[in-house]
């Protein structure tokens, strides 16, 4: 580095210190932020000049420094653009270029492109056309970066764009768990945090709606009140992340408990007499990220609206508040939840009871947002909210979605006070990396996984003793109230009991039901604390637990809460150890109870002796079914009804491990159509190949039983129909159990699907597709849930994508709902170990379900 180059280096390091140091005397975030970057910018455009390249090269500011915005140890991204005639002596200066700007400390992000590359890597690739999209030129002829203007513009499609960057931001999301809450959040990749807020200006920009917060005002994306509360939570953001910048003296975004108290110090936030200083911090910044995450919601939807307006806005009655307009719940007029204060809590039960819905309309989450002051005490004291909030948590679906947004809209600490002390409580431990409210949200979680058949294989235990369980949603309060106490000093078990039996009380459940929730959350630690510290092998120690329990329901009870909660703490807390320690407890527990010394419910033995009764009917010894149900595990039993384990079995106890593709065919137990059986040594692309015939057929799927044997076969159940046009199904029996078995015996490519027509109702009124992407509990597997109209040749387009990836289908659910197909695949493939693969597989599957 020369003379030249050094005395550039010592400025840039003066200038950097001279903000920072009017920084920590409360100069603006923005002064120091934008300082940072024209420092830059001043020595990019001198360099450029020593080395001769601003006639040959533009030199184009991209990423945060394209924004404007460079924090004190953020990367330095630009892209140079060299002439399309550059000469060999030309590309040298320009990697002159870049070894002098890495000599000078320059965190340097760069690549060299030429504008005819840069289209066509915008094309393809939606990060490096982001970059692009808030580019300015920093150095060079202003026409190559005009050029480079009119190309970016040339390939960006605003609506690709716009489903490109929502997916992007939900697979963030669920990586940081869909919660702003984490213990250590990262201030710019977290829900709520400021990649929430680029999003949203990138989208604008795409859709030519604004470049700045007042220009998505002035075009009603955003109300005045809400431009205000953005500008100020962005500024906290901002704020919090240059401080971790300059604590760490490197570039760090996560709040790690390790720079928390030094963060807060160095931003001048003091202890009170309650919190420590790093407390006040973490809630300060809690509060931005909720703010934002609401927002988020709000724009995304408003500019979505202008992306994709719908034609003629069908609107249905709900009640006489709650309207159904383009799927989603809505409301008439801005004053209606004043009206009906009621409608607060009902619009989240609405959102259950139709599944055809999916979401809240940013117009409805406003007036939730500003009626929130409505729910005080005599809304809670109303018996109707009171039986409002009990059917939100008694219903089948969508019960942890509701409470979550109840939540994310201060709703739910609004309608429990005591819910509202621990919203964005720090928890100072080892092992919860949540807060207290979005721990409890964890818990409330898993036990409905527990519920849901498709999440059957994760703890086969739990979904077991949960089938059987009689009114399982008491466990849902168990959970709401477990934790609730924190906090306040004194136990928190206790306190949280009391808590608990004054919201049964005041709820209107009977005394048994009470008694069982205030003995979990009082005692929802004891069974860890026995398992993990004491003797089980001793039988005084399970005497004791036992007299202490009393009853075998509240044992189970107690059991599923303590899986939940050590579950909910940390995806790293729980353990094959302590999963053991916890089931070896239960069991010896139940069996000095009286109850059963084996791990199978009333209800999965009650399937399998009604089974064995019809067997018995159609002559079969008592143990004929004994080899295929050896390969069958708790998954399957739970999945499937007495009638169809019996069918399964008498079909295949005479060719458990057969070489040749056995299907069998009866007519449907439930409704018109078909029901085929089919069991055949797993194979590649098997599932492609099932629904490939069906579709060649044109067969509507309606219902479709994906299961694995341990011995490594299929055992397959369809439900299709042919939308009445044969008379006699009897005819079609034979011909699928004919024309499947040598489809399967003779392996082929993949054929082309048939284009299956939409019904007139779907053409009038179409279901936007959604594809959702999360790893199981175990992070083994990925569940995979399909959304979209229904329409024949669908389920076979979907698995095409996935053979054409390589990806295996373990289990399917497939359900259809009049026009609506709701599909969940349990998967597994190398192309989801890599979030670029996993966002090219859901656009290769949104692309399938939108032709």
């Amino acid at each position: 580095m020369n003379d030249v180059g050094f005395a550039l280096r010592t400025e840039l390091s003066a200038e950097r210190e001279r903000l920072i140091a009017a920084f920590r005397q409360g100069a603006p975030v923005q002064r120091l932020l934008g300082g940072l970057c024209r420092a830059v910018d001043r020595l990019l455009q001198r360099v450029a000049r020593e080395a001769g390249l601003t006639r040959h090269a533009a030199i184009v500011a991209v990423g945060g420094y394209g924004r404007g915005e460079l924090f004190p140890h953020s990367d330095v991204d630009i892209l140079i653009i060299p002439r399309a005639d550059c000469s060999e002596r030309q590309k040298a200066a320009i990697e002159d270029l870049v070894g002098i700007l890495w000599d000078m400390g320059l965190h340097l992000g760069h690549s060299v492109r030429t504008v005819d590359e840069c289209r066509s890597e915008a094309a393809q690739d939606v990060t490096i056309l982001t970059s692009m999209l808030e580019s300015r030129r920093v150095a060079g002829p202003p026409s190559l970066y005009e050029e480079l203007a009119r190309a970016i513009v040339g390939v960006l499609d605003a609506q690709s764009f716009f489903r490109a960057k929502v997916l992007e931001q939900q697979q963030r999301h669920t990586k940081f768990q869909d919660t702003p809450y984490s213990l250590e959040p990262n201030c710019k990749e977290s829900p709520g945090g400021l990649r929430d807020l680029q999003v949203l200006l990138w989208v604008a920009r795409a859709a030519g709606l604004g470049t700045s917060w007042a220009e998505l005002e002035r075009r009603r994306l955003l109300t005045r009140a809400e431009l205000a509360m953005l500008v100020h939570n962005e500024r906290t953001l901002k704020r919090i992340r240059a401080w971790l910048h300059i604590v760490s003296g490197r570039r760090e975004d996560r709040l790690v408990f390790d720079v928390q108290h030094a963060v807060a110090s160095a931003a001048g936030i003091e202890a009170t007499a309650t919190r420590r200083a790093s407390e006040v911090l973490m809630q300060r910044y809690y509060w931005a990220a909720k703010a934002v995450s609401q927002l988020n919601t709000i724009v995304l939807q408003n500019i979505e609206e202008r992306l994709f307006p719908h034609d003629a806005a069908h609107t249905a009655p709900v009640d006489a508040t709650l309207v159904a307009r383009n799927e989603l719940l809505d409301i008439d007029d801005d004053r209606a939840l004043d009206r009906d204060p009621n409608a607060l809590l009902r619009a989240f039960l609405t959102l259950q009871r139709h599944p055809e819905l999916k979401g809240m309309s940013a117009r409805l989450l406003r007036a939730i947002w500003h009626g929130r002051n409505l729910i005080n005490g005599a809304f809670r004291r109303d018996p109707v909210n009171r039986a409002t909030f009990l059917a939100i948590l008694q219903q089948n679906r969508g019960v942890l979605h509701e409470l979550r947004r109840m939540n994310q809209w201060s709703v739910l600490g609004r309608y429990l006070p005591v819910f509202r002390r621990i919203v964005g409580q720090m928890q100072h431990d080892l092992f919860h990396v949540y807060t207290v409210d979005q721990h409890i949200l964890m818990v409330v979680r898993n036990l409905r996984r527990f519920m849901q058949a498709e999440h059957a294989h994760e703890y086969p235990l739990c979904s077991q003793l949960i089938a059987d369980f009689e009114r399982p949603w008491l466990l849902l309060i168990a959970a709401l109230f477990h934790d609730i106490a924190k906090g306040r000093g004194g136990d928190h078990s206790e306190l949280g009991a009391r808590d608990a039996r004054t919201f049964c009380r005041q709820h209107g459940l009977s005394r048994e039901d009470t008694e069982l929730v205030v003995f979990l959350v009082e005692h929802h630690l004891t069974m860890s604390r026995v398992a993990q510290k004491q003797d089980i092998a001793d039988p005084a120690v399970i005497e004791r637990f036992a007299r202490l329990v009393g009853s075998e329901r509240r044992l189970v009870a107690l059991y599923l809460l303590t899986v939940a909660d050590i579950r909910g703490t940390s995806p790293r807390v729980w353990n094959a150890w302590k999963g053991k320690l916890l089931e070896d407890l239960f069991l010896l527990t139940r069996r000095q109870l009286g109850g059963e010394a084996v791990p199978a419910t009333a209800e999965l033995e009650g399937r399998k002796r009604e089974a064995l009764a019809t067997l018995r009917l159609y002559g079969l010894s008592e143990t004929a079914h004994e080899p295929l149900w050896a390969e069958l595990d708790v998954v399957y039993f739970l999945r499937h009804t007495a009638k169809d384990i019996a069918w399964h079995a008498r079909s295949l106890v005479a060719h458990v491990r057969t070489d040749k593709p056995i299907v069998r065919t009866r007519l449907s137990q439930v409704g018109e159509g078909a029901e085929v059986l089919i069991y055949v040594r797993d194979q590649k692309d098997l599932f492609a190949r099932i629904c490939g015939y069906f579709d060649s057929r044109n067969l509507s799927i309606l219902d479709a039983k994906i299961h694995t044997t341990r011995h490594g076969y299929a055992l397959d159940t369809f439900v299709v129909t042919d939308n009445g046009r044969t008379p006699h199904y009897r005819a079609l029996l034979t011909q699928i159990e004919h024309e499947l078995t040598e489809w399967l015996a003779k392996p082929a490519e993949l054929p082309q699907p048939v284009k299956g027509r939409l019904s007139r109702h779907s053409r009038h009124f179409p279901i936007s597709p959604s594809v959702q992407l999360q790893p199981d509990e175990r992070a083994e597997h990925y569940l995979l849930e399909v959304v979209a109209t229904d329409r024949i040749g669908l389920l076979y387009a979907i698995t095409r994508v996935l053979a054409r990836h390589n990806v295996n289908v373990h289990t399917a659910k497939i359900l259809t709902l009049g026009e609506r197909v709701e599909d969940v695949f349990l998967i597994d493939g190398p192309i989801l170990e890599s979030p670029r693969g996993q966002l090219q597989l859901e656009g290769d599957l949104l692309e399938a379900l939108a032709h």
